[in-house]
């Protein structure tokens, strides 16, 4: 669930500046995590040994509140907050973010990718297209959106690769995280229409499929042989979380309640707490909430994960993009 922050669609690495290239000290000894040992069953808690993990789009609002959550944590987590700008750096930093926790990096290239990667042993993705209004009207008289930050074949297919492929340099027990968004069964899905516009004469489309693009990098994170877990948000709510029970599913169907949307506060913790319980890992799930004030709040992610009963998103459904069926 800015260019290139986990959203639906709402959400790069140049390291900083030759003073500011300070990076997290490599693990050592003390912080070092061991070899995970295969964990007992769906609620075994993953090693508790601190994560260097790498947080993509830590400038925007999803991928911030990720960092942020893990940057109140030490005793768990020693994050890496990517940007894509000195200037969105500069910001982090001037909110009390301290500086040598955060670089700079284009995730559209590999090279900057695998250099602000370097000593990490998880990965959270939480990058994404972002859609603007180009200010021109359709012939309907609604507003043309387009990608000019980057389209969602080059920031959600090619840009979530290289952080895969870094994951990959990284090794095989390397954790990957993913921040993408519900409605990826469904190839007409309007958010496929943002930025698509036709080729001259011929009636074809370019641009756009914001969400096949998505499935297309999950689809080569779940080939990977990487640990992984998938995230589809709904609806993201500008609303505190940790107020709503949460609801998971699969495929775009979710049981219990028929809302849709999902505090982004909400999603960032379960990003976080997909990190510390097995039951998460090789599972690719949709995320609701109920209205506040409606069940329970949710506090025991083991059994969120455990809801799941071993369900995982279907990839041969919807369409992968690139492709049509």
């Amino acid at each position: 669930c800015k260019l290139r922050e986990c959203s639906t669609p709402r959400e790069t690495a140049v390291l900083p500046a030759a003073e500011d290239t300070r990076r997290l000290p490599p693990p050592t000894a003390d912080n070092a995590r061991p070899p995970a040992a295969p964990p007992d069953g769906d609620n075994a808690a993953l090693s508790l040994a601190v994560r260097r993990v790498f947080v993509s789009g830590a400038g925007g609002q999803t991928g911030q509140s990720v960092f942020r959550k893990m940057l109140a944590r030490p005793e768990l987590f020693q994050p890496v907050g990517v940007v894509r700008s000195e200037a969105r750096r500069q910001e982090l930093i001037a909110s009390g973010v301290p500086p040598a926790t955060v670089v700079v990096a284009d995730v559209t290239d590999a090279a900057a990718v695998a250099a602000a990667a370097a000593g990490c042993d998880a990965f959270a993705i939480c990058t994404s297209a972002k859609p603007s209004p180009t200010g021109a009207t359709s012939e309907a008289g609604r507003p043309v959106f387009g990608f000019p930050a980057g389209n969602p074949e080059l920031v959600d297919w090619l840009g979530q690769k290289n952080q895969i492929d870094a994951a990959k340099l990284a090794g095989l027990d390397t954790l990957v995280v993913i921040c993408s968004s519900m409605g990826g069964t469904d190839p007409n899905h309007p958010l496929n229409a943002l930025g698509r516009r036709e080729d001259l004469g011929d009636g074809s489309t370019r641009g756009g499929d914001i969400l096949k693009w998505k499935r297309k990098a999950e689809l080569y994170l779940v080939e990977s042989g990487l640990p992984y877990c998938i995230v589809h948000p709904g609806g993201l709510l500008n609303e505190p979380g940790g107020k709503r029970e949460l609801c998971v599913g699969v495929d775009d169907s979710i049981t219990g309640t028929a809302n849709r949307s999902v505090p982004r506060e909400d999603v960032a913790e379960v990003i976080v707490q997909a990190m510390l319980h097995a039951g998460f890992q090789k599972r690719s799930f949709d995320l609701v909430s109920k209205p506040e004030g409606d069940g329970q709040v949710t506090t025991d992610f083991a059994q969120l994960a455990a809801s799941l009963e071993g369900r995982s998103c279907d990839y041969t459904l919807g369409e992968i993009g690139g492709t049509a069926k």
